[in-house]
């Protein structure tokens, strides 16, 4: 097994190679799509066995996040691909000034340069994040969970290969062997050879890194999500988005971990939505929502009381924090005070609101009459996600290749001088 440092000095000494034109970088991600179905039953086989060790610590929420199918499989495959459609962010010219005296002087794009990701759970970031990093034209450090440890291992493998297929070495994709903290620790750590650390998992590893790193990190993944039914708001259309972004996939960091309802509609719309989140799915054998309720929700529905830390918590589970506001001022005040700056929703007919709850909800991704669910690299058109950032320098919201890019300045000159 090579120790971290081994695989940090590899993956920083292949970059260099990384000078590839856009097409050969493009051919290289369309190989990477081809291997990852060509050896889908090799990773299949290694997930299985993530899977079945898993079982004995998890529920079926974060076995769900685990599990690959040749579907699951199938969509990474799609998302190399359209990420290698997707048009190249490196060397363009974001703004070109000529100055009096004749400099030109044209702010140009430039990858990061290494960047190392931490997460957990999910294998399909693997693929996201090691395609997004190679086609913005950096190199990546891959350090997955060790729940995920062999679907990871045979993902890379397969990316690898497809790196030597195109005649690139397959050293710019690094995958960290050790899953215990002490890697962790060392990719914090490692100034000089890490450009970019990214974590992508939990509340407690993204405080760790924000707490610990000595490398420039971004703040990503914890998503207490919530969504605001107004007075004014399309009562069926307010039920289907909010069954959507609770219990779609509850697992994911877009759900909605919140749902806080105006006074004067509560007492018909909560009846409502019990049906349709206990009764409902039950009746279809779906997972049914438990509902953790605030005083003033409890009076007009049963439910579990709503406890201190309740609308604090990111669940990733089939439970749902309810509260009644009195207005939509209250609804933003509580969003502020319980907000992880990820993703919030309103749910009205009144423009008014709307523009209200938009100008000063401070979130990534604030919605209007839809689902939080849609805080994803695909669905924003960026083919696939490195994470999404929660915090506002230097990238908010989904990452993807134009956030995986610095920018410098070339200056030209004629013999100019100051």
């Amino acid at each position: 097994m090579k120790t971290t440092h081994e695989i940090l000095v590899e993956t920083k000494n292949a970059l260099p190679k990384l000078t590839a034109s856009k097409e050969r970088k493009n051919a290289a991600l369309l190989a990477i799509a081809d291997r990852l179905l060509a050896e889908q039953k090799e990773i299949l086989k290694a997930n299985r066995l993530d899977v079945d060790a898993a079982r004995e610590r998890y529920g079926e929420v974060m076995i769900d996040r685990l599990t690959l199918t040749p579907e699951r499989i199938a969509g990474m495959a799609q998302g190399v691909r359209e990420v290698a459609a997707l048009p190249d962010p490196e060397g363009r010219v974001l703004r070109r000034v000529e100055r009096p005296n004749g400099l030109v002087i044209e702010k140009t794009s430039v990858p990061l340069g290494v960047v190392a990701i931490i997460y957990e759970s999910r294998p399909n970031v693997t693929s996201d994040a090691a395609v997004l990093a190679l086609k913005s034209g950096n190199a990546v450090v891959l350090r997955g969970g060790k729940e995920a440890f062999r679907s990871n291992a045979a993902i890379v493998a397969a990316i690898r290969r497809g790196l030597e297929d195109a005649g690139l070495p397959a050293g710019l994709v690094g995958f960290i062997e050790d899953t215990s903290h002490l890697s962790a620790d060392e990719l914090m750590r490692a100034v000089g050879y890490i450009d970019l650390l990214i974590p992508r998992g939990g509340a407690g590893l993204i405080r760790r890194c924000t707490e610990n790193a000595k490398v420039p990190c971004i703040q990503t993944g914890t998503g207490i999500c919530h969504i605001f039914v107004d007075e004014t708001a399309d009562q069926d259309k307010a039920l289907r988005i909010i069954e959507n972004a609770k219990a779609s996939r509850p697992s994911v960091c877009n759900a909605e971990e919140v749902l806080l309802v105006h006074k004067s509609i509560a007492p018909e719309f909560l009846p409502k939505l019990r049906r349709r989140l206990t009764d409902e799915r039950a009746e279809k054998r779906l997972a049914p929502v438990e509902l953790r309720v605030d005083p003033a929700a409890a009076k007009l529905i049963p439910g579990v009381p709503a406890g201190e830390k309740d609308f604090d918590t990111e669940f990733l589970d089939y439970i749902l924090g309810v509260a009644v506001v009195d207005d939509v001022d209250e609804a933003i005040a509580h969003i502020a005070a319980h907000s992880t700056g990820h993703s919030e929703a309103i749910l009205t007919e009144s423009a008014e609101n709307a523009d209200k709850f938009t100008r000063l909800v401070d979130a990534a991704a604030v919605y209007v009459n839809a689902s939080t669910r849609f805080t994803d690299g695909g669905e924003f058109g960026l083919g696939c996600e490195m994470g999404i950032s929660t915090q506002k320098l230097h990238a908010r919201g989904p990452m993807g290749l134009e956030e995986l890019n610095s920018y410098k300045y070339i200056v030209r000159g004629s013999g100019q001088i100051r």
